[in-house]
C-alpha cells in the first residue's frame, strides 16, 4: 500500500495534480528580550505553566499592525498565518501543544508543532511540523524552496534512506515539492512538502511510523488555503503584498543612507526585513533577532534611509527586502556623501 501510494504520487506529480491534497495574526506584543545572552534576569510577567522562557536577542517589529511570519497561531482547530496567507485545518483530535522558539538569526522559523491530542484514538501517532526558512538569510547554497529540499536530500545522514526523491506535485491547487525519507533503525518516516511564499521556503513535515496515517494527512491537506504565488521556484510576493527582492538595498538603489552606531559592542548578527513604500521610504521594520538597544539604533537609522522607487509595469510598488547588521562596526555617513535627489 505504501509503495503504491508513493508511485501514485509520482505519476500524479508528473501530470501536475494530486486529487484531494507554518499563528491567525495575534497582536504583536513582542517580548522585550529573549535568547541566550540576556542580562535581564527579572521577567516582567509571571511565566505561565508549561511555557519555556528564553531571554536575549528576540524578534520584534516597528509596528504592531503589519503581519509577521511568526504571527501565526491555532484557533478553533485551524492554523492560520496572515503573513503567508495560509490556513490549515488540523486533523480531528490533533492540537498544538507547544509554541515554537523565536526565529533564529539565519531566518529559521518554527510556525507550528502539531500532534495528536490526549483524546486521539488512532492506532498510531505522529507529528506535523510547519516551518519557514527566510531565503534572504539562509546560510545554505539554496535560492528557493526546491533548492532547499534538494540540499536536504543530498545531505541526509547515512542512517536515513530516501523513499521518494523531490518530486513536483500540486496540493490544494498550488505547486509543491514532495520528498520522502525514512530511518530503518527507528522505523520512522518523514514526508516533506515544500513551497515558497514571499521569499520564504515554507515546509510541512509529517512524521510517523504509520505510512497510512501520513498518506491520509497529505490527502487531507487539499483543504489548505494558500496564496496564488505559492511555488517551489517562485513565490516572490506582489499583488496584495510587497514584492520581495533579495539584496534590494544595494548602493544603486539607495539614495540616502545613515548607518547605525551601536553604543554597546555585541557579537550577534541582526537580520532585518524591511518594507519600502511606493515613495522609497522604510515603512516597516521586522527584526528576526535583536537586542532592544540594537533594534532602537537600527530603527532610528533606517528612518533616514531613502530608496529609489521600484516600478512594476510602470507603476511604483512596495518592496520587501533584507539587511544584515551586527558583527561589524558601523559609522554614520556624513550628509555630504548622501545624494538626496530622487
Amino acid at each position: 500500500m505504501h509503495s503504491r501510494f508513493l508511485c501514485s504520487l509520482a505519476v500524479l506529480a508528473l501530470s501536475a495534480s494530486l486529487p484531494g491534497w507554518g499563528q491567525g495574526a495575534r497582536p504583536q506584543n513582542t517580548p522585550r528580550n529573549g535568547g541566550d545572552f540576556s542580562d535581564n534576569i527579572q521577567p516582567a510577567t509571571k511565566v505561565p505553566t508549561g511555557v519555556i522562557l528564553v531571554k536575549g536577542a528576540w524578534s520584534s517589529a516597528s509596528d504592531s499592525v503589519t503581519p509577521l511570519p511568526e504571527g501565526g497561531n491555532v484557533t478553533n482547530n485551524v492554523f492560520s498565518d496572515q503573513y503567508f496567507g495560509m490556513a490549515y485545518s488540523l486533523p480531528p483530535e490533533w492540537a498544538e501543544k507547544y509554541k515554537g522558539p523565536p526565529p533564529s538569526e539565519s531566518g529559521r522559523y518554527v510556525l507550528a508543532q502539531i500532534s495528536p491530542a490526549e483524546t486521539f484514538k488512532g492506532p498510531a501517532r505522529g507529528s506535523i511540523l510547519i516551518t519557514a526558512q527566510d531565503m534572504f538569510f539562509t546560510p545554505l547554497p539554496a535560492a528557493n524552496a526546491l533548492d532547499l529540499v534538494n540540499y536536504s536530500k543530498d545531505h541526509l545522514q547515512a542512517d536515513y534512506t530516501v523513499e521518494m526523491p523531490p518530486t513536483q506535485t500540486k496540493i490544494a491547487g498550488r505547486s509543491f515539492t514532495f520528498f520522502a525519507y525514512w530511518s530503518p533503525a527507528a522505523q520512522l518516516h518523514w514526508y516533506v512538502i515544500a513551497t515558497e511564499i514571499r521569499c520564504h521556503a515554507v515546509q510541512i513535515v509529517l512524521t510517523s511510523r504509520d505510512t497510512k496515517l501520513l498518506e491520509s494527512l497529505i490527502l487531507d491537506m487539499n483543504k489548505m488555503k494558500l496564496p496564488a504565488e505559492a511555488s517551489p521556484t517562485a513565490g516572490t510576493g506582489g499583488g496584495a503584498v510587497p514584492v520581495c527582492i533579495k539584496d534590494y538595498a544595494r548602493d544603486e538603489n539607495v539614495i540616502a543612507r545613515v548607518d547605525p552606531v551601536f553604543t554597546e559592542h555585541r557579537f550577534n548578527a541582526v537580520p532585518v526585513r524591511i518594507i519600502i513604500d511606493r515613495e522609497g521610504k522604510v515603512k516597516h521594520i521586522h527584526f528576526l533577532s535583536a537586542f532592544p538597544d540594537q533594534a532602537k539604533t537600527i530603527t532610528d537609522a533606517l528612518g533616514r534611509w531613502k530608496f529609489r522607487r521600484y516600478l512594476r509595469d510602470g507603476h511604483p510598488v512596495e518592496v520587501e527586502t533584507g539587511l544584515m547588521f551586527g558583527r561589524a562596526t558601523y559609522r554614520t555617513i556624513s550628509p555630504a556623501s548622501n545624494p538626496t535627489t530622487e
